[in-house]
Parts: structure tokens; sequence; C-alpha cells
């Protein structure tokens, strides 16, 4: 399903350089469906003002983990609901940052990350029961030097069951303690 109010990320993503295209738009049993096609890009860092924010507030954990890869600072404003989600992901996103060495900085509603070309990882992400903490994290530990660890992976069966089976099959080693 494609809802052009909860696509805050895609577009994000091309402003930061991402290649990105959406394609085949059609309407099926009154849902908006589009295939999307996306191809390895160099990002961008880019301040992204608060009023995104809305449009994509969830998607703040994995846009956290494009940035620390991004080319320059990424400024994310307005992010004070992510203390109160299914976590304090506002939080969990600057600490899970800062133990995997990336500079992410923050002040009560903004995060702002220094991306590399190279992130450490080495870290063990404690995810609060939080499926998108975990789910980013994760992701992160497929490009990071060393390995990532979260504390907890059973959040993930709550949007995205077989997360870890797809992840695998596309490259990922992603394994249960």
């Amino acid at each position: 399903m494609y809802n052009p109010l909860r696509c805050g990320l895609i577009e994000v993503l091309k402003d930061m350089g991402g290649n990105i295209e959406i394609y085949n738009q059609r309407e099926t049993a009154g849902e908006t469906l589009v295939d999307i096609k996306v191809k390895s890009s160099k990002l961008n860092g880019i301040e992204i003002s608060a009023q995104v924010a809305p449009s994509m507030i969830d998607e703040y954990p994995i846009l956290s983990i494009a940035a620390a890869f991004a080319g320059g600072k990424t400024v994310m404003k307005g992010l004070s609901e992510l203390k109160v989600k299914e976590s304090d992901r506002f939080g969990a996103i600057i600490n899970g940052l800062s133990a995997c060495g990336t500079k992410v900085e923050a002040d009560e509603d903004n995060i702002t990350v220094y991306g590399a070309e190279k992130v450490k990882g080495g870290a063990e992400i404690k995810v609060n029961l939080d499926h998108r903490i975990a789910m980013s994290f994760l992701i992160m530990g497929m490009a990071s030097e060393e390995k990532i660890i979260i504390d907890d992976a059973s959040s993930i069966a709550t949007s995205f069951p077989n997360f870890i089976e797809l992840f695998n099959q596309i490259g990922a080693n992603i394994s249960e303690a």
C-alpha cells in the first residue's frame, strides 16, 4: 500500500541522494499500490524540518541508520514524539548510534547525526521491546565493521515476523542466540 501521507522516508532519502524510483501506480481493492526500484546510492546529510516528522515519525530509527552512513551532517528536527512511542526511541537512537561509534548530538527536540563512510558497530543494543529499534540496528549491523547484537529480537514479530529469514536471504548473517 502506498499512502502519500506516510511516504516521508522515501522523499527524505531521495533528498539525501537516494536513487529511488516509484512507478506502476495502480488501484487495487481501494488501495494505491506502487512498485519501488532502489539502487545503491551515496547519501548526503541534510536538514529535515519538524514539518516532515508527522509523515515519517515511525521511520526515524531507520533514517538515523542511513544518516550514520551518509556523508556529512543530518539534522532531524521535531522528534519529541519519539520519546513516547513503544519505547523512548529518541534515547534509543542516540544511545545506539553512540555505542556503535557514530557521532550524534541531541537537544530537547532534535537529533544530529554525523555520518561517515564506515561505522564501527561492535555494540550490544538494548531495544526495550521496540521492533523498529531492533530491526534498524540489525540493518546497521549488516554494513558496520563489527557485528551489532540486539538484546531481544522477540518484538520484531509484532510487525515483520519473517524479517530475519528474508534479510538472511539477501545476504545478512542474522542469527538468534
